[in-house]
C-alpha cells in the first residue's frame, strides 16, 4: 500500500456534483471579479469566524501584507514575528519596509512563546503577529496582554487554522485581525491560491477593501496607491461548498489524530502537545522522531508519504541573510527545523490507510 502525504483529490471526489454545478453557474454569469459570490463566501466566513468583516484576497501572503498596510506599518518599524513558521509571515512584514523581529517558540506546542515576547519589545514595535501554527491556537491571552500594556497592535497568521478555536473563540476572531490562506492543501482550500482577512474594525475593513482593489472604492476614484489581490468569483464560488463541509472535515481530521496520538504511545517519537485551551483543527500532525533521516527511509521503504515543516527557519534562508541572524542565535526553532515530520492526515484518509500508517511508524521507530 501506498499512503500519500496528502490527496487532493479527495475533496472532488465527495463534492463533485455540488462543485460542477458551481462552475457552470460561475461561468454562465459571465461576472469573474468581486460579484455576487465573493460577496457571499465574504459574510458566511466572517459568520463563521465570528468576526464582522471579511474581505477576500489573492492569498495568504497578501492577506497578512494588506492588513499591515492598512494599519499604515513601514520603514522604521518593527513587527514581532514567530521564530518558527513559515517564511511568508516574515515577507509580509519586509515588503512593507518594516523589520520582522523574530521570538522564540514554545518546545511544547511550537508556537510563538508569549513568556519570550516581552523582552522583544522596542519603541518601534507596532505589531505582533502570532502563527496558529499546524492548526493549533497560539496562547493569545498573554499575547493580548503584552500588546495592550505597550499599545501595539496583533495580527493573527491564521492560515492553518481554519476552524481552530482557543478558549471557545474561532481564529480569526482572536485579535485586531487575521489573515487566511485558501491554498489548496489547507483544511479550507481552493482550487488555486486565495486569501481573506477577518476583522472587527470597520475602518480597517474599508481600507483593506480599497487597498485589494488599485486604492479604489469608486471605479476610477484612486484615493492611495493600492494593489491588485482580489479574490475572484470562482474560488469563493468553490469555497462556499467546502466552507458547508468544514467542520465535518475537521472533525474527521481530529479523529484520525486521536488515532495517532492513542496508538503511537511509548515509541522514540515524540507526539503533539495541546493544552486544555486548545481546539486544534490538525492541518498538520507533526512528530519528533529520535532519528529522522533513518526514520523516514524506512517510511519512504513502506509507501508513507511524509514532509517537513519546515526544513530551513527564515533567519536562515538567503532572503533574510542581510539581518545577520547567525546560526545559533535562534536554538529552538533551528532544533525543531531539525526534528520535526509531519504524517499523513486529512479527512479523506481512510480507516485502513490510518492502520498502514501506524503500523509504518511502529516499524520505524523501534528500528
Amino acid at each position: 500500500m501506498n499512503v500519500p502525504f496528502l490527496d487532493l483529490k479527495g475533496p472532488y471526489r465527495e463534492l463533485q456534483h455540488q462543485l460542477d454545478a458551481v462552475y457552470r453557474r460561475v461561468m454562465e454569469s459571465g461576472w469573474y471579479i468581486l460579484g455576487r459570490e465573493v460577496e457571499a463566501f465574504e459574510a458566511e466566513f466572517a459568520n463563521y469566524c465570528g468576526t464582522k468583516h471579511c474581505i477576500g484576497v489573492g492569498n495568504g501572503l497578501d492577506a497578512l501584507h494588506l492588513i499591515l498596510r492598512a494599519m499604515d506599518i513601514g520603514p522604521g518599524d518593527e513587527v514581532i514575528v514567530p521564530s518558527n513558521t513559515y517564511i511568508a509571515t516574515w515577507l509580509a512584514v519586509t515588503y512593507t519596509g518594516a523589520t520582522p523581529v523574530p521570538v522564540e517558540p514554545d518546545e511544547r506546542t511550537y508556537n510563538l512563546d508569549p513568556v519570550r515576547i516581552e523582552a522583544a519589545v522596542t519603541p518601534r514595535t507596532k505589531v505582533i503577529l502570532p502563527v496558529h501554527l499546524y492548526g493549533q491556537p497560539a496562547n493569545m491571552d498573554p499575547i493580548n496582554a503584552v500588546a495592550e500594556r505597550y499599545g501595539l497592535m496583533v495580527v493573527e497568521d491564521a492560515a492553518q487554522a481554519h476552524g481552530a478555536r482557543y478558549h471557545g473563540k474561532r481564529a480569526g476572531s482572536l485579535g485586531h485581525a487575521a489573515a487566511f490562506s485558501f491554498y489548496p492543501g489547507k483544511n479550507l482550500g481552493a482550487v488555486g491560491d486565495g486569501g481573506a482577512i477577518t476583522t472587527d474594525n470597520v475602518a480597517l475593513a474599508e481600507r483593506i477593501r480599497r487597498l485589494r482593489n488599485y486604492g479604489s472604492s469608486i471605479k476610477y476614484c484612486h484615493g492611495e496607491r493600492g494593489f491588485n489581490s482580489r479574490l475572484d468569483e470562482l474560488q469563493a464560488a468553490f469555497l462556499r461548498v467546502k466552507l458547508a463541509c468544514l467542520d465535518e472535515w475537521n472533525e474527521r481530521r481530529r479523529c484520525v489524530a486521536l488515532e495517532y496520538l492513542s496508538r503511537l504511545q511509548n515509541l522514540r517519537l515524540e507526539l503533539p502537545m495541546v493544552p486544555d485551551w486548545a481546539e486544534p483543527v490538525w492541518h498538520l500532525f507533526v512528530v519528533r522522531p529520535a532519528d529522522r533521516s533513518r526514520f523516514t527511509k524506512i517510511l519512504d521503504q513502506q509507501g508513507v508519504g511524509w514532509l517537513i515543516h519546515y526544513p530551513v527557519p527564515p533567519h536562515l534562508q538567503g532572503a533574510y541573510a542581510l539581518l545577520g541572524i547567525e546560526r545559533g542565535r535562534l536554538p529552538v526553532c533551528e532544533m525543531l527545523a531539525e526534528t520535526v515530520l509531519s504524517i499523513p492526515i486529512g479527512p479523506h484518509l481512510k480507516d485502513s490507510e490510518v492502520d498502514y500508517v501506524v503500523n509504518a511508524i511502529w516499524a520505524a521507530a523501534q528500528r
